[in-house]
């Protein structure tokens, strides 16, 4: 039998030291891989532009794509008249996370089970799709949520966005490196050129060990976010049951290529840990008994929506400050 502990408020510091220390060495490497590339290609001015795109990318990459993604997917903004039951359960937890700014919900008609964060804590919100309303009860849908939340609270739309433009610059540069020893192939055959071994190894292998430390990121504030899901919600099962449900459905191509067994390197190739490792994380946890569980706000089997607002336009997506 599982031995299950309280999540005792140390317990969820410890957990936030980590995943600090956690991100900044995997932010570090990637700053290293960046800076390597754009010191080859243009010495110290390299890097003085290498920052200035990585700050520009990061700043319209934790903006625009989230839009274009809900306008692409013909989203649209959920009143709390639509989705009473919802917002109260988000009211709750944006109380419990300390977010002043008023809790925003978007629909998404997708039939697939799938919900994001988008945006920061001080403008934006959390995308519920068709499928995850149709599927899951209101105490699985308060862990999910409650998931997404941590996400807004602790940022991890902007630090993933910063880490996708520290990789997308490294892949740019090693195509960059590359190139440039194409060109420089006729004098390496001549003898006139020394072949520069240390450029080819590193455009060779800089793309994988960026894209490998990127998802390494995702995996982590995804540790983070159920731990800060059940100190929100004080129901570890909830969310344990919802991932339950997620990976039946999302995990059926993997079992089909590869059995009930995956082979153990494509842990390495997900932005999400294994599921099987969350859940029993999470059963190892106890309820909180000093919080009254969010899904206990208003008990249902399901969660249908009183009306399904018309998608927007996706002009107005991508003007509007959500």
């Amino acid at each position: 039998m599982t031995d299950r502990r309280p999540l005792a408020p140390s317990q969820l510091w410890r957990g936030r030291l980590q995943n600090l220390l956690q991100t900044g060495l995997i932010l570090g490497g990637l700053a290293c891989l960046m800076a390597i590339p754009a010191w080859l290609l243009a010495g110290p001015e390299g890097l003085y532009w290498a920052l200035l795109l990585v700050i520009f990318g990061a700043f319209v990459g934790g903006r625009i794509p989230a839009r274009y993604v809900l306008a692409r997917a013909g989203a649209s903004q959920l009143s709390p008249a639509q989705a009473p039951e919802l917002y109260a359960v988000l009211r709750a937890l944006y109380d419990r996370a300390q977010m002043e700014t008023p809790p925003a919900l978007f629909y998404v008609p997708d039939p697939n089970l799938n919900a994001f964060a988008t945006g920061t804590r001080q403008n934006g919100g959390v995308a519920v799709s068709a499928g995850l309303l149709a599927t899951l009860n209101l105490r699985q849908l308060a862990g999910v949520l409650g998931h997404e939340v941590s996400h807004l609270r602790n940022g991890d739309t902007r630090v993933m966005a910063l880490a996708a433009a520290m990789s997308q610059f490294t892949v740019w540069s090693a195509f960059a490196i590359q190139l440039l020893l194409i060109l420089m192939l006729p004098g390496i055959l001549l003898g006139e050129v020394a072949l520069p071994w240390l450029a080819l190894l590193f455009a060779a292998l800089a793309p994988t060990l960026s894209t490998l430390l990127q998802l390494a990121l995702s995996r982590n504030r995804e540790y983070m976010a159920d731990l800060e899901a059940v100190a929100m919600t004080g129901d570890p099962r909830g969310l344990a049951e919802a991932l339950q449900i997620l990976e039946q459905h999302h995990g059926s191509w993997l079992r089909t290529l590869f059995g009930q067994r995956p082979p153990p390197f494509l842990k390495w190739l997900q932005t999400h840990p294994p599921t099987d490792e969350r859940i029993q994380r999470l059963l190892a946890l106890h309820e909180r008994s000093d919080l009254r569980p969010i899904a206990a706000i208003r008990r249902a089997a399901a969660t249908p929506l009183v009306g399904r607002p018309p998608p927007e336009p996706i002009l107005r997506w991508l003007l509007r400050r959500y």
